[in-house]
């Protein structure tokens, strides 16, 4: 059953691909913002996913995170996530990440449980 305080978190390493060098949104090889965002992003997602239904999904709809810590190459980062509100189909989650040195970014992501079938069937419609 969905409810507050479920929590989830998810491990990666720092690759040349997940820079912000590398992605275009910075020029220094260190872990970047949207790197990290996607990563907080994913740990909501498959926090929440088994309690759906099977033509259940959800989708970001906003972040509020600060980014307040740099991360290099190579380097393990963990997000982590806890579910603090739930208003109707409105998730609100706790969010953060760590990298062996302590926290580098943390914030609140809110995301929209969706029917897939009729997500798809609007969107097709554009």
């Amino acid at each position: 059953m969905l409810k507050t305080g479920l929590r989830n978190s998810i491990e990666q390493v720092v690759t040349e691909e997940l820079t912000a060098s590398h992605i275009g949104s910075g020029t220094v090889r260190v872990f970047s913002t949207p790197m990290m965002i996607a990563l907080m992003e994913r740990t909501c997602r498959t926090c929440v996913k088994p309690y759906l239904g099977e033509d259940q999904e959800t989708v970001g709809t906003h972040v509020n995170v600060s980014h307040v810590s740099s991360t290099p190459v190579g380097m393990n980062v963990r997000s982590e996530c806890e579910l603090i509100g739930i208003d109707r189909r409105k998730l609100t989650f706790k969010v953060a990440a760590y990298n062996e040195k302590g926290l580098i970014g943390e914030g609140l992501h809110e995301r929209f449980i969706i029917d897939i079938s009729r997500f798809r069937s609007k969107n097709e419609e554009m």
